[in-house]
């Protein structure tokens, strides 16, 4: 490792107060040492990393990192902090701060290694030597491993490794899935088995230190517990019969799991990246526990399920209620969007075509007639209209998938296919997949027999839970929600003045807070629920998403071509591919610029928003199709005025991004003046 740390990166007296000052005063070494290119930009990419998750552990450790093109080559840098840095870890200040610097393409060998650190950050003897260390010379070779730990003067035990060993590099994905060693492997006697995925969204530190931790755990209890790693030193999967033999399977992770359904079927517990390295007995208790009860936990096919989105680790297991919850809603919103989408286009096209009689039309199958534009129109509304159709039911059906796997799919689409029976409409698809998935993990937390386990999923599961489902939607909740959905419609259509204004505002506040997070969805499907039932209210409000949705990433590429120096090269570069999202209504082409300044970018683009959203209600836009952007604004009632409300917003979004960045590069002169030279190398323009 000595290409990556040395003397003059490291420092034994570490005065920062913050943790953004502690990572410029390691930065500005990297900057001396010529690892760093651009420190601003290299800072913004630190930042970026630190607001996608605090990087504080327990045990008073800071490990600020990420990949960034300032990177010239793969750099850690050390400090050490007499009073403590806030990282936020919940035990209180780091103490032991590494700054890690990975270039944007940096080879595997070199991440290996630093993937080696962080497993022997959760080595309590190799903290203390870090501690206890009074030449940075001496700390740099411990770090290296060329050094044993002072306070390690006897052998280790058998089989155990010396804290300074650093796994050797490996190819990528070559690296072997980390196994902790079997008590007892006679066969006789078989140990409990978990199979666990950890991952971070940068792959270097917090993917492996958990990988360590839940290993070391699972050895001390007497549990096999073999990691899968999906992280930058290459992603190894798992062997099937490993997969196949364990007893239950943990996620500790902050991105997505790769290749989710082969571990279908098993109980699951799924947490954050931080509560892996932090509680691993507690989360292996928690997978013994399910695995004693017989719970399944839901696994979607394929490789983006029900939690794909969710911002990772806050799954259904360990989480607060409220994450839960909003979890679930978001699986349906997932399957529904695409139901919207392909019939809410098919149907604005057959309005473009024949106009919004069309609906009045025979049904094809009847009369078509190949010559004619309106038999045309006709099939294309008739088609959306049965793809509408699903637009309930598929709701109610993967909520209830979310909350409870694949036996939940029968009673939630029965569920849902009821509330549009008794005209409760989407609120009604909402309760039906809620109610559902209840029930059906109730069934499953009931004790059966063994010889019944295989037909409870395929026949019993589905069969009870559709008739209590059924029950409760027809006789008890059905027409309350009804009524409840009636005025929600009818408070739409008489909105108007100032309170369709109130509305449009919120609605952009929503759209632009995440841009495509949680409130992002919640916005849009409020939209688009509303498409199902159509009103002139419903189709101002879907008229009001769609145009504050577009103005984040507008703005933003507005922003980066007229104020260039206030931007990162990358930053122009994203920008110029804003003006296509943006047009195209994909709100997350701005969250690169947010994730790089939160503090600056989202009240800008929410203010935007809200004019935005505002101005529409206002003029009374309103809009049939879900989605499509400019594409569709031939069939935006007062299209003019809705392409006027859009400029309007990204006008006002676009000044104060500029103006809130232009504040922050002037009040930072000074510092820049006052820094050292060399520690402005490379610095932006």
């Amino acid at each position: 490792m000595s290409e990556l740390i040395t003397a003059e990166l490291v420092d034994l007296d570490l005065s920062a107060a913050t943790k953004d000052a502690a990572a410029r005063s390691l930065a500005e070494r990297m900057v001396a040492a010529h690892r760093v290119t651009d420190l601003d930009g290299f800072l913004a990419d630190v930042a970026a990393r630190e607001a996608q998750m605090p990087t504080g552990l327990d045990g008073g450790i800071g490990i600020p990192h990420c990949r960034s093109e300032h990177v010239s080559a793969p750099t850690l840098a050390f400090g050490r902090s007499a009073r403590g840095i806030d990282f936020g870890a919940a035990d209180g200040p780091a103490d032991l701060i590494f700054l890690i610097a990975a270039p944007a393409g940096a080879d595997d060998d070199h991440l290996t290694i630093l993937s080696g650190l962080a497993r022997r950050l959760m080595d309590p003897e190799f903290t203390a030597a870090l501690r206890a260390g009074d030449d940075p010379g001496t700390v740099a070779a411990l770090i290296r491993g060329e050094e044993p730990a002072p306070e390690t003067g006897a052998a280790p035990e058998a089989g155990t490794p010396e804290p300074a060993d650093v796994p050797e590099a490996k190819a990528p994905g070559a690296e072997a899935p980390e196994r902790a060693a079997s008590p007892t492997d006679d066969g006789d006697d078989a140990p409990f088995r978990i199979v666990a995925v950890t991952s971070c969204p940068t792959g270097i530190a917090h993917t492996y230190m958990a990988a360590e931790s839940l290993t070391a755990a699972g050895r001390a209890e007497g549990v096999e517990v073999t990691v899968e790693t999906q992280g930058s030193a290459g992603f190894s999967k798992l062997d099937p019969a490993v997969i196949a033999a364990a007893d239950a399977v943990i996620w500790a992770h902050d991105v997505e799991v790769r290749e989710k359904a082969r571990f279908r079927g098993k109980p699951l517990v799924d947490v954050g990246v931080k509560a892996g390295i932090n509680r691993p007995s507690e989360l292996i208790a928690e997978a013994r526990r399910k695995a004693e009860r017989g719970e399944i936990s839901a696994v979607p096919e394929g490789g983006d399920g029900p939690e794909a989105g969710d911002g990772g680790g806050s799954g259904a297991d360990g989480a607060h209620f409220g994450v839960r919850l909003r979890t679930y809603l978001m699986s349906g919103v997932s399957y529904m969007v695409p139901f919207v989408a392909a019939g809410g286009l098919l149907i604005a096209l057959s309005f473009a075509i024949g106009g919004y009689e069309i609906v009045d039309a025979k049904s094809v199958a009847d009369h078509f007639v190949w010559g004619q534009a309106d038999s045309w129109a006709a099939l294309l509304n008739q088609i959306g209209s049965a793809a509408f159709g699903f637009l309930v039911p598929v709701l109610a059906g993967y909520i209830a998938y979310g909350m409870a796997d694949r036996p939940a799919l029968v009673p939630g689409f029965v569920g849902g296919a009821i509330a549009l029976t008794v005209e409760a409409g989407f609120l009604g698809g909402l309760v039906a997949g809620l109610l559902a998935g209840a029930v059906v993990m109730a069934i499953q937390r009931v004790p059966v027999h063994p010889t019944l386990r295989g037909i409870m999923p395929v026949l019993v599961i589905p069969l009870i839970a559709s008739a209590v489902v059924g029950f409760l939607m027809f006789i008890v909740v059905g027409k309350p929600i009804a009524a409840l959905q009636g005025a929600l419609t009818d408070w739409l259509n008489g909105l108007s003045g100032s309170n369709a204004v109130i509305l449009g505002v919120v609605l952009g506040l929503m759209m632009c807070f995440d841009m495509g997070g949680p409130l992002n969805k919640v916005a849009y499907a409020f939209a688009v629920g509303g498409l199902a039932d159509p009103t002139d209210g419903s189709l101002k409000v879907m008229a009001a998403v769609m145009a504050a949705g577009m103005v984040p990433p507008l703005a933003l590429a507005l922003a980066t071509t007229v104020r260039k120096k206030l931007f990162t090269k990358t930053e122009r570069e994203n920008g110029r591919a804003a003006w296509v999202l943006g047009a195209s209504f994909i709100t997350e082409g701005a969250i690169p610029f947010a994730a790089a300044d939160p503090l600056r970018v989202i009240p800008s683009v929410m203010a935007g928003g809200a004019v935005t959203g505002a101005l529409s209600m206002a003029f009374g836009c309103t809009l049939r199709a879900p989605h499509g952007g400019i594409f569709v604004v031939p069939l935006i009632g007062e299209p003019f005025l809705y392409l006027l409300a859009i400029a309007a917003g990204t006008l006002v979004a676009t000044a104060l991004v500029v103006l809130l960045k232009g504040a922050r590069r002037k009040a930072a002169v000074p510092a820049g003046e006052a820094a050292a030279p060399e520690a402005r190398v490379g610095a932006t323009a």
